[in-house]
Parts: structure tokens; C-alpha cells; sequence
């Protein structure tokens, strides 16, 4: 058996729980939200659908115990992000969400890994780490997978090609100060800068500038437009977990505590990393053009400024 446990049934929680449900990720699906009835209802209206997916058991309930002994905990509670508001404006609230949380869901499944979704999710990563007493590798965060898959998308659409066939990452913060890694960026092998497959100019500096400005803008949007995002993030999750309870070792930029990477350690940055089932297997250290190591030195330090401003 495999037991994955969300904790908050928000837009993002229901959307991470009907991707799992729908991929078959894990054979029982828990769900935690304060709200008894907003819970009770996710739950049934994904029930109904079990004739169409694979076959899992789902529960839910306001009682925190419907987490116990889970494999991994996913954790998407706290306030979310409002038009115009920047992740770190809400990294008090939601570390403070952790202090008391993160212990208690560590009681009910000391065996499980805690994977964070929660923005901002570097910084609440970190926190979640330090309430936990865990080791550094069973607690991570969603990281920049979500970016990273809308970069290869964007690249993928202006190159004609198919998504799946691009490889290129987001390293650094999820939010603003986040670093594309367009010197090791590639499609087939062959590095974007160099593409002129299908008759496609390559990929110029003006080109990659706005990939990356639709990339760090695209969240706003779609909060402006629908309130949040939570279709691909509950997809994004899902490839986790898949990675995770199938131990796939799969390469993911997740977000977890740095060790002398690049010369960054003691902050929470995604950077590609082997996920499995023992949680962050090793962090790669990715080759840097020289501006991209100083994009990413610059993105630890904004992410610990605001962890230091929370006595973390």
C-alpha cells in the first residue's frame, strides 16, 4: 500500500489529490482540511469518479489523524497568494502555519517524507525542515517543476517541437528571483541557442527574455483571472509522488536544503535533483554560465533575507 496524505483541500490540494486520483499514484488518498464540509464534499465528488480511474481508497476529515502513517504528506495549507501579492508577502503567515503543524504531522507518520507546496514554498520548506527534526532529504518542496514545465512549454511552442522532447530547467526561488538555465537548455540534444530545426531562428537573448518574463508572470495572470493556480501544480505534484512511491529516481527540480552546492548551503533552492523514495537523493550540480551562477547566488540571498526576517 502507499498512502498519500494533502493536507488543505483548496483549490490546489483538490486539484493535487484529482491528479493523483486520475494517474493512479497511490493506492489511498487522505485529505485534511479545517473546514468539515468543504472536505467531506471533495471527497465524495471524487468517490463518484472511481469507475473511471484507477482504484484507490480516498478519505478525508477536519481531524488531523486522517494523515496518520502516510508515505509522503503533502502540505498546501496556509494563505494564499492574492492578485498583485508576491510569494514571500505571505511567508509570516505561513511559517507560522508550520510551527505547529509540521510537529504534529510528524507524530502521526514518522515514517513519512513532507512535501511542500505551500508558498512561499522555499521558505516554508526550510521552516518545515527545522519543526520537523527530520532529516534534510525527507522534507522538500514543489519547487520550480511547475516553472520548468511552463519554460519547456514556452520553448516548445516558439521552436515547434514537442514539450516532451525539450530539457531545460528553472533553478533558484520559485517566485521572482527564479534563474533559467538556458546554457544547458536543449531539444534532442541540440542546445536551444544553436536550434534552427523546422526552419525556427534560435532562440536570441530578446527571445529568451520574454520566455522568462511569461514564465515569472504567468502565476499573476492566471490568479488575476481564476483566483489561483492549481491545475498545473496538482499535474506538477502528481510527476512527484509518481517519482517518489515508484522510485523512479527521477531528475526534478525540487526544492530542498542546499549543502555546498555551487557554494550555496543552509537555504532551500531547487536546483535538478535524483527524487526517490527516500525523498532528495542527491542535488546536481547543474553547469552555470557565469550570469546564471550570479542570478543564483542572488536568489539564495533574497530567500534566506526572508527567512532570517523570520528567525529561522
Amino acid at each position: 500500500m502507499s498512502k498519500v496524505a494533502v493536507v488543505g483541500a483548496g483549490a490546489v490540494g483538490t486539484a493535487i489529490a484529482y491528479a493523483a486520483q486520475i494517474r493512479g499514484a497511490c493506492r489511498e488518498l487522505a485529505l485534511f482540511d479545517l473546514n468539515a464540509a468543504k472536505v467531506r464534499a471533495e471527497v465524495l465528488d471524487l468517490n463518484h469518479g472511481m469507475q473511471f480511474t484507477p482504484m484507490a481508497r480516498i478519505t478525508g476529515s477536519d481531524d488531523l489523524a486522517v494523515c496518520a502513517d502516510a508515505d509522503v504528506i503533502v502540505i498546501t495549507a496556509g494563505a494564499k497568494q492574492d492578485p498583485g501579492q508576491t510569494r514571500l508577502d505571505l511567508a509570516a503567515a505561513n511559517v507560522d502555519m508550520c510551527r505547529d503543524l509540521v510537529p504534529a504531522l510528524v507524530a502521526l507518520a514518522p515514517e513519512a517524507l513532507l512535501l511542500v507546496v505551500t508558498n512561499p514554498v522555499d521558505v516554508v520548506t526550510y521552516a518545515a525542515l527545522k519543526f520537523s527534526g527530520l532529516p534534510a532529504h525527507r522534507v522538500f518542496g514543489s519547487g520550480t517543476v511547475l516553472d520548468s514545465s511552463r519554460l519547456r512549454f514556452l520553448i516548445a511552442e516558439h521552436t515547434r517541437v514537442a514539450v516532451q522532447n525539450v530539457h531545460a530547467y528553472i533553478a533558484g526561488e520559485h517566485g521572482d528571483s527564479e534563474v533559467p538555465l538556458w546554457s544547458t537548455a536543449t531539444i534532442g540534444g541540440v542546445p536551444v541557442k544553436d536550434w534552427t530545426g523546422n526552419g525556427v531562428r534560435a532562440l536570441d537573448e530578446e527571445v529568451m527574455a520574454q520566455i522568462h518574463h511569461q514564465v515569472v508572470s504567468s502565476a499573476y495572470e492566471i490568479i488575476a483571472g481564476k483566483g489561483a493556480t492549481n491545475l498545473a501544480i496538482g499535474l506538477a505534484v502528481s510527476r512527484i509522488l509518481e517519482a517518489v512511491l515508484s522510485d523512479e529516481h527521477r531528475v526534478l527540480p525540487v526544492t530542498s536544503r542546499l549543502d555546498d552546492v555551487h557554494g550555496i548551503s543552509d537555504v532551500c533552492l531547487s536546483m535538478p535533483s535524483v527524487v526517490g523514495r527516500t525523498g532528495v537523493e542527491s542535488v546536481l550540480a547543474t553547469p552555470l554560465s557565469d550570469s546564471e551562477m550570479a542570478q543564483l547566488t542572488a536568489s539564495a540571498e533574497a530567500v534566506s533575507a526572508v527567512a532570517r526576517s523570520l528567525g529561522l
